[in-house]
């Protein structure tokens, strides 16, 4: 059964660090693109960063690049954002998703994503 679920979300001061985890489960993790989105109150959902499949690029967002590193352990079927420097403004709801096809480059767009894992809470605050 495929299951994508993140962990690692919590309550932060501003400044501080959290890595988020993304356990994936009835697929092959290293075939597919693996993307990391957030949504918080009253707004769109955000495209963060985004890993290709295999050894692939990476992307992110201008509002973390250089803060925010996404990495993947196939071995594990785990995929981690590492976030540092976290502002008020990095707080939200943030989701991993599963790329529809194999093989491809990822996109911090998500209508290429038709798997989303349930969501872990990130609060940014003093």
């Amino acid at each position: 059964q495929l299951q994508l679920v993140e962990s690692g979300g919590g309550l932060v001061q501003p400044g501080g660090s959290l890595r988020l985890s993304c356990a994936a489960s009835g697929f092959t993790l290293d075939n597919y693109a693996i993307g990391w989105f957030r949504q918080a109150p009253g707004k769109e959902r955000e495209g963060v960063s985004c890993s290709s499949s295999g050894v692939g690029s990476t992307y992110y967002a201008d509002s973390v690049k250089g803060r925010f590193t996404i990495s993947r352990d196939n071995a594990k079927n785990t995929v981690y954002l590492q976030m540092n420097s976290l502002k008020p403004e990095d707080t939200a709801v943030y989701y991993c998703a599963k790329d529809s096809r194999r093989f491809r480059r990822c996109v911090l767009s998500g209508v290429n994503y038709n798997y989303w894992g349930q969501g872990t809470q990130v609060t940014v605050s003093s």
